[in-house]
């Protein structure tokens, strides 16, 4: 049974790659290839490709319109996401175009498909890293998810002109799309908190989004997430985005094994797609000067340039539409920027941090408005991370210091705290230049509330402790390991989320059964 053995050489090369430190699709990658390989000497049969098509599609679409429940237009249409994604498309295909006619001498027009299938960085790849560290709404990671959607409409239109085909009169309809927006949040709302809620989202992520929008000549993959952007206004977006996430990773894992399980490739694709990663730190070096040209800081453009320094997915997609003979080694190449791209990207504050000192004489003189400096002026209390734990500790603190001040980096949740009346800006705590000149002579305490992985928690601590502050540090983690690295780094006190949490409820249990602490009438018993 073909499904039993892709299940298995995923499970078990996935498993194998993260034991040495890899990320699992990697792992996945590599299955796919296996699976190529021993089909064509063993007796092994992986079966047609068409249900794997079928569900590494799936797979994409549920990715793409659950970023979508994460995005705000608004933010996509600014000058860095425009003006780059623009930028770098013309100057990458002004470079690789006549390098590719002249070095394989092939002719102009299949220079040029091969240069743009090459310019796309993967949507699916660096949507996946940026959601598994929570970045998704920090101000590089929306900028870096705006290039790609610029980049996946550029996509649509070449496939479309080397088509020959453009969409139907039909597809006007689209424009019509945010008159539906209050039906699909009472929809949202009337479908509870269990199956109804992911059913609900595959019917729009597939159904309305993908078959809807095939149906009309445009993008599946544009459909799933332009439906996903709809919602992500409603206050329950983020719970269906969680609702869809287990199904969301099965149907992915599709996706990495579809793209090396097409068959092996020969010794020419291979030195093609070699060739093409040594020449993929170019790239990345374009996007990081451009987005210094729009007056990112250097954090911002190089956390954006990592996520988006591979190659795409939609190159394949081109390519299967305008090259069909070179699909096997655009293939093999997208599959190695992702064996590259993959491990590096769990490091990027780490080696932003080793490497600041260097990129940040690059840096415009000029701040971009969402990066100016942030004075702390005569707070008291400092909260990092706004989200449920760091409300929490604001709220419980406000009423004895009026003097406290929160901290995010997702401007809309700033923006609904700030309308809430509590004093929050916009910042990012993980920024190591964020702290650089900062002055707050007059805070006594900070609590570290940060979302994501143990990574920026440490580089807060150690950036506040460098920077001279000698007061008060808390900060809240899930492990005991993770507890004793930032007590290292230097904060006062790590406490174990869970734990604390037990701690709580058992007191309130305590409280009850104590004489000076009688249960009130009604909630007492009978």
């Amino acid at each position: 049974m073909s499904e039993a053995v892709w299940i298995s050489f995923a499970f078990g090369l996935g498993l194998l790659v993260k034991a040495i430190g890899l990320p699992p699709l990697v792992g996945y990658l590599c299955a796919g290839f296996l699976l190529s390989g021993l089909s064509s000497v063993t007796p092994i049969d992986v079966g047609s490709t068409e249900v794997l098509n079928h569900i590494a599609h799936i797979g994409v679409l549920l990715l793409l319109f659950t970023v979508g429940l994460k995005l705000k237009l608004r933010s996509i249409i600014s000058p860095e996401v425009i003006g780059g994604s623009l930028l770098h498309f013309a100057i990458t295909c002004g470079i690789f175009t006549p390098g590719l006619y002249l070095i394989m001498d092939l002719d102009w027009q299949t220079s040029l498909l091969l240069a743009i299938a090459l310019s796309f960085s993967s949507t699916v790849l660096a949507a996946k890293v940026l959601e598994a560290k929570r970045e998704l709404r920090a101000f590089h990671g929306r900028v870096a998810i705006g290039i790609l959607i610029m980049q996946d409409l550029i996509a649509l239109v070449v496939m479309s002109i080397t088509a020959g085909q453009t969409p139907s009169e039909w597809a006007l309809v689209i424009f019509g799309l945010p008159l539906l927006r209050p039906a699909l949040f009472r929809l949202l709302d009337a479908s509870g908190h269990d199956e109804l809620l992911v059913l609900l989202g595959l019917v729009l992520a597939l159904v309305l989004g993908g078959a809807g929008f095939e149906a009309v000549g445009l993008s599946s993959e544009l459909g799933a997430l332009v439906f996903g952007a709809m919602l992500a206004s409603h206050p329950r977006s983020q719970e269906l985005a969680k609702s869809l996430w287990s199904v969301k990773e099965m149907f992915l894992v599709g996706f990495f094994l579809q793209i090396g399980i097409g068959g092996l490739p020969g010794s020419d694709a291979l030195l093609f797609a070699v060739v093409a990663a040594l020449v993929l730190p170019l790239k990345g070096v374009l996007f990081f000067f451009l987005l210094l040209a729009f007056r990112l800081k250097a954090r911002s453009s190089f956390l954006s340039t990592l996520s988006l320094t591979n190659y795409s997915e939609f190159g394949l997609i081109v390519a299967s539409v305008a090259l069909p003979q070179w699909l096997v080694p655009l293939a093999i190449t997208v599959a190695l920027s992702f064996v590259i791209s993959a491990p590096v990207n769990r490091f990027t504050h780490t080696i932003y941090e080793r490497f600041s000192h260097r990129l940040i004489p690059f840096e415009s003189k000029r701040r971009h408005p969402d990066e100016q400096p942030i004075s702390l002026g005569d707070t008291r209390v400092l909260v990092m991370g706004m989200g449920r734990t760091g409300t929490a500790a604001y709220d419980e603190i406000a009423g004895e210091e009026p003097r406290i001040m929160g901290l995010d980096s997702d401007p809309t949740k700033t923006a609904q705290q700030q309308a809430l009346g509590r004093n929050v800006v916009f910042g990012d705590a993980e920024d190591t230049s964020f702290w650089q000149g900062l002055q707050m002579p007059q805070v006594e305490s900070v609590i570290l509330a940060l979302g994501g992985d143990i990574e920026g928690k440490l580089i807060a601590v150690r950036n506040l402790r460098k920077n001279g502050f000698t007061g008060f540090i808390a900060s809240h983690t899930l492990y005991e390991d993770e507890a004793k690295q930032i007590r290292d780094a230097g904060a006062d006190e790590a406490y174990l989320t869970m734990s604390e949490t037990g701690v709580a409820l058992a007191s309130q249990i305590l409280r009850r059964k104590r004489p000076d602490h009688p249960v009130p009438p009604e909630h007492g018993t009978t």
